[in-house]
C-alpha cells in the first residue's frame, strides 16, 4: 500500500468523491497537524486584483485545491474524503492593510507568520490560503505568505505546482524553464564487463545489508531507541507551544561554491552546514558558567557519543513536470498526485572540527550511504499500512 494520494484530474470527476489517502489521514491527525508554510518575496508590490485573477485561472482549477475535505461522523474516523466545491477567493486571499512605515518591516513579518500558525485552517473550505503583505522588508518590496495543509500534497508535486502557475517575464505565455543537468556520455568497453558485473554485485549487497540496518534501527526508534536528552530536545507537549518564525539569507553561490569544490551536492553542504551549527550552540550551552554569567573558553564543552538524528522526508515518485502540472490546470489531463514520501532516520555530527569542511564530509558520507538504502519505501509501506 503505497501513501500517494492519487487524483484523476478530468472535468468529468470534478462532482465526485474520494476518500483521504493514508497519508493525508496521517496529516490530519489531531497530535500531527501539519502546515507546509511558504514565504515568498517580491521585487514589486503586489496587485490583490491581478493575483486572484491568476489563481482563477490555474490554482482554482486543480482539483485537489477546489475540493474540501468532507468527515462523516466523528475527526477521529477514517470516513474522511475530498468533495468538490465552488471556491471563492474572498475567502482565501488575505490582504490586512499595514503602515508602509512600520518600525522593523522584517521582524513584522516574522511575527505575522508566526500568528497565521496558531489558528487552524477553515475545514468548511479548500485548505489554503495566501496573505499579501505589501510592506517594504529588507529583501523585498512586498511578501506572500503561502499556507496550505499538507494532506494538500508533498513538496516535490506542490513546487512543480508553483512553477506552473507562473510565467517568463520575457514572454507572458511560455512556462518557466528549468535546467536539466546532462549526463556525461561515456563508451562501454565490453572487457571491463567482467568488473562491473562485480560491481553491481558489490552494490546490490551493499542495498541488502543497509536496508537491513535501517530497517533493524526504525524499529527500535518505535519501540526503545531515543535520542539522547540534550537543550534542544523539548519536553512532552513542547510540541503545542507557540512557534516563533525567525528567518536568515543564505547565498545559494556560496553554497554551490562549496559543492562545486568539494564534489558534493546542495543537500550535503546544507546539511553540514545545520551539522557545524548544532555543533556550536550545543558547545555553548554546556559550557560551564561563571559567576559573571560568561562562558569558559574550552576545546569542547559537547558530551563525547552524543546521539542525535533528524527525519528527512524523500521524494518516491519522480516529480511531475511543469507542463504536466499546466496541462492538468488548462486541459484537465490526468497524472499522479497527492504524497507520496518515505522517510529516513539521518545521524548528525554533533562534535567540534578543527576544519570546518568536515562537516560537510561527513554529511555527504551519511547522506551517500542512506541513498544505498530502501529505508524510505520500507517506512512509508509501514505507515501506509498501519493508517489503511
Amino acid at each position: 500500500m503505497m501513501m500517494g494520494d492519487h487524483v484523476k484530474a478530468s472535468r468529468s470527476s470534478h462532482h465526485d468523491e474520494e476518500p483521504l489517502s493514508p497519508a493525508a489521514r496521517l496529516f490530519h491527525a489531531p497530535r500531527f497537524n501539519v502546515y507546509i508554510i511558504v514565504v515568498v518575496g517580491f521585487k514589486t508590490r503586489l496587485n490583490p486584483d491581478v493575483v486572484k485573477a491568476g489563481l482563477e485561472q490555474t490554482l482554482v482549477k486543480h482539483p485537489r485545491f477546489s475540493s474540501k475535505m468532507v468527515v462523516d461522523g466523528n475527526q477521529y474516523c477514517k470516513n474522511k474524503k475530498w468533495t468538490q466545491t465552488k471556491v471563492n477567493l474572498e475567502d482565501h486571499v488575505i490582504v490586512p492593510e499595514l503602515d508602509p512605515k512600520i518600525d522593523f518591516p522584517d521582524r513584522f513579518v516574522e511575527d505575522y507568520v508566526s500568528n497565521v500558525t496558531r489558528t487552524p485552517l477553515d475545514l468548511s473550505k479548500p485548505l489554503l490560503e495566501l496573505h499579501i503583505l505589501n510592506i517594504k522588508t529588507s529583501d523585498a518590496e512586498a511578501v506572500g505568505v503561502f499556507r496550505i495543509h499538507h494532506s494538500m500534497g508533498d513538496g516535490a508535486s506542490l513546487i512543480s505546482l508553483l512553477l506552473a502557475c507562473t510565467r517568463k517575464t520575457s514572454d507572458p505565455e511560455a512556462l518557466p524553464s528549468v535546467p536539466v543537468k546532462k549526463r556525461a556520455g561515456s563508451t562501454f568497453n565490453s572487457r571491463d564487463g567482467f568488473w562491473w558485473f562485480f560491481l553491481a554485485i558489490w552494490l546490490f549487497l551493499r542495498l541488502i545489508w543497509n536496508t537491513l540496518v535501517d530497517v533493524l534501527l526504525f524499529v527500535a526508534t518505535i519501540l526503545f531507541l531515543n535520542d539522547m536528552k540534550t537543550p534542544i530536545k523539548g519536553a512532552p507537549g513542547v510540541e503545542l507551544n507557540v512557534k516563533k518564525f525567525v528567518h536568515r539569507t543564505v547565498n545559494l553561490d556560496d553554497i554551490k561554491l562549496v559543492k562545486n569544490a568539494m564534489n558534493t551536492t546542495v543537500n550535503d553542504v546544507v546539511v553540514g552546514i545545520v551539522q557545524a551549527g548544532l555543533s556550536r550552540y550545543l558547545n555553548h550551552r554546556y559550557g560551564e558558567e561563571t559567576k559573571d554569567g560568561q562562558v569558559k573558553q574550552s576545546n569542547s564543552n559537547i558530551p563525547k557519543g552524543i546521539h542525535l538524528r533528524t527525519v528527512i522526508l524523500v521524494n518516491l515518485r519522480k516529480s511531475a513536470g511543469i507542463q504536466d502540472m499546466a496541462d492538468m490546470m488548462a486541459k484537465g489531463s490526468k497524472i499522479r498526485w497527492g504524497n507520496l514520501i518515505g522517510y529516513m532516520f539521518l545521524p548528525f555530527t554533533i562534535a567540534l572540527q578543527d576544519d570546518p569542511l568536515d562537516y560537510v564530509r561527513k554529511a555527504k558520507a551519511a547522506i551517500d550511504r542512506k541513498k544505498l538504502s530502501l529505508e524510505p519505501i520500507f517506512t512509508n509501506t509501514c505507515v501506509g499500512l498501519l493508517l489503511q
